[in-house]
């Protein structure tokens, strides 16, 4: 019985001593091969990793006008494991020009991994940012009495203008989803937020550098390890070249001083962007150094929406300008000749429906209901298009032909500019209708589309991108605000021929109708001596006072522009659209204003519109 106890003494002995071993290879296991705390340690004593940031790519606009450039800044690091309390915090403070308040609470905010995640005591941590040149000369002096503490140098963008803030955008902190979604990026590095800095960041951004340095069993550093032979320059990043005229988007943002809209201007031959102007604006300054997180903030509490994209964002019932979208369609599917002429007695009248014009010559063919922006000529058409059974097998047919052309021009979907944000407006088709009128309706129901309201919405980038295509007979290229990205070809999105479903013939007809209408018709304001102009008004409809549209190019036969003005609330589209869109295809095309216009530009600067009323 004894020797049989003794046996099983063993046995437990023996499992408890293969258990510990076992324990203890996990335990090695777990601490050499699956955590890096220890290497990390080891790492932080023996070598300092600093990063060298290469230089953004800077930003000119077409005529080469620097727009956005570096200057140096500073950046304060800490590694948590080296500061180890030793540090006098009055005197660090005073350096800094900061408070014991701010300093206790940024050390906590570094530790406290659920704002922090990255955080690790032996790596360097962002302490304070983008500290300017007076505060890092003084701490620069006594840096050597705060251990753990070290100076990176950055660079912040800098705006040289007060323009085209919806088109650069701004520069500002990681979050921790940017880190997230790539590993480029670390805590405290810089990413484009907004416009052409987010859309092209990889290209601004370059490539980081590396510099390992060796340090003593003291943590000084003693120099280069392996004499830089790991080092690794940094690349700058791309220069863009954008296709703005600096010129053009000035005098665009002041005509749209205390006014609600945007203006547009594209180069037909290329799809670039001349100018995009939304307005209410703000001074892309405004989004630099520490002050950008304030003046962000205000910026979106503001009722007036500034940091909204009114160009590319902004989803407006069309008016008129859409009329030009109809003749097309209406002459390539055979609906109506040039010379078709249809009544109208101040609008378009048909069983009990109504829909106004003001006053003109009746009967009138399709270039003169161009020139006078007729109501009833367009509405009869798009009456006919639906009810043509000898052509289309139903009305949903004719509605989904319909729509098909306007899809090839643009409309209903984004076009694909090279910025963020991009809307798509709106363009029904026969499934709309039929879930809308439960599949009982026809030409009449939705006649209002001919004239460019009821549920066509459109952006103001899409009509100017319209005034582009008519500008080319019939063709568009997607819109793009870089012309070139230093070292590197042009993305071929931005340099395919889109063709329209439009007859080439038809163009000619409503080119001939928009060149009446400027020198003879609604458009009488945007005629001169220096070139041919081609332009349609729109006065769109709306709850409140109607929003003023012009869409026009110039010159007619080598257009260089082609541009499209909304202003909300701007009444009829001779009374803002017209002259503004005149005065910008002048300065464009001539270089400079005339004194006259110049007296004119006065005038419409200081035309401010607030929910409709003229002040």
């Amino acid at each position: 019985m004894s020797d049989f106890n003794l046996e099983n003494r063993r046995f437990v002995i023996g499992g408890v001593a293969i258990v510990i071993v076992f324990v203890y290879i996990i335990r090695l296991f777990t601490l050499q091969l699956l955590s890096d705390d220890y290497k990390k340690n080891a790492d932080s004593n023996a070598f300092l990793k600093k990063v060298d940031y290469p230089a953004r790519g800077i930003i000119s606009d077409r005529n080469g006008k620097l727009l956005v450039y570096n200057q140096p800044a500073y950046d304060i690091l800490v590694v948590m494991n080296e500061e180890s309390g030793r540090l006098d915090t009055t005197e660090f403070c005073e350096a800094l020009g900061i408070t014991k308040e701010f300093f206790i609470k940024r050390m906590d905010e570094i530790k406290d991994r659920s704002k922090n995640p990255g955080y690790s005591r032996f790596t360097q941590q962002l302490f304070m940012s983008q500290v300017d040149d007076r505060d890092f000369a003084a701490f620069h002096e006594k840096i050597f009495r705060f251990p753990g503490f070290y100076i990176q140098k950055r660079s912040i963008r800098q705006y040289r203008y007060p323009y085209g803030a919806h088109v650069l955008g701004d520069v500002g902190e990681v979050s921790q989803s940017d880190i997230e979604d790539d590993e480029y990026y670390q805590p405290g590095d810089y990413i484009g937020k907004l416009g052409v800095e987010k859309k092209y960041e990889k290209d601004l951004r370059g490539e980081k550098g590396i510099q390992i340095l060796l340090r003593d069993a003291h943590g000084r550093i003693q120099g280069s390890y392996q004499h830089g032979k790991l080092d690794r320059k940094p690349i700058a990043g791309r220069d863009l070249t954008l296709g703005l005229d600096l010129n053009l988007q000035a005098l665009g943002e002041r005509l749209m001083e205390g006014k609600t809209g945007s203006i547009v201007a594209i180069e037909p031959s290329t799809g670039e962007v001349l100018c995009m102007v939304s307005s209410p604006t703000y001074d892309p300054r405004m989004m630099v150094g520490r002050k950008r997180g304030k003046n962000h903030s205000r910026l979106m509490q503001n009722p007036l929406k500034p940091l909204l994209n009114r160009g590319i964002m902004g989803q407006y019932p069309p008016g008129s300008t859409f009329k030009t979208t109809q003749a097309l369609t209406y002459l390539s599917e055979g609906i109506i000749s040039p010379h078709t002429a249809f009544p109208c007695h101040h609008g378009f009248s048909y069983r009990g429906l109504h829909v106004g014009c003001h006053g003109h010559a009746s009967p009138l063919d399709l270039t003169h209901a161009i020139e006078t922006s007729c109501n009833g000529y367009f509405c009869w058409g798009l009456y006919y298009m639906m009810g043509n059974r000898s052509k289309y097998k139903n009305v949903q047919d004719a509605m989904d032909t319909w729509r098909d052309y306007m899809v090839s021009m643009g409309f209903g979907y984004k076009l694909g500019i090279d910025l963020a944000g991009e809307k798509r407006g709106l363009i029904p088709n026969a499934a709309f209708y039929d879930k809308a009128y439960h599949g009982s309706w026809n030409g009449l129901t939705i006649i209002s589309i001919a004239i460019g309201q009821g549920e066509v919405n459109l952006t103001p980038l899409q009509i100017a991108n319209l005034g582009a295509t008519i500008a080319n007979r019939g063709y568009y290229y997607v819109p793009h605000v870089v012309k070139k990205v230093k070292g590197m070809p042009l993305d071929t999105t931005y340099t395919r021929r889109h063709y329209t479903m439009a007859d080439r013939k038809a163009y000619d007809w409503v080119v001939a109708g928009m060149r009446m209408a400027v020198t003879g018709g609604t458009c009488r304001s945007a005629n001169n001596p220096w070139y041919t102009v081609c332009g349609k008004t729109g006065t769109a409809q709306n709850r409140g006072q109607d929003h003023s549209v012009f869409m026009g190019f110039a010159p007619m036969e080598k257009p260089k522009i082609a541009i499209c003005v909304y202003v909300e609330n701007g009444g009829f589209g001779a009374d803002y659209g017209v002259p503004i869109g005149a005065l910008m295809m002048e300065q464009y095309l001539r270089g400079k204003l005339s004194p006259a216009s110049m007296k004119k530009a006065e005038q419409f600067q200081h035309k401010h519109i607030y929910y409709g009323s003229v002040r």
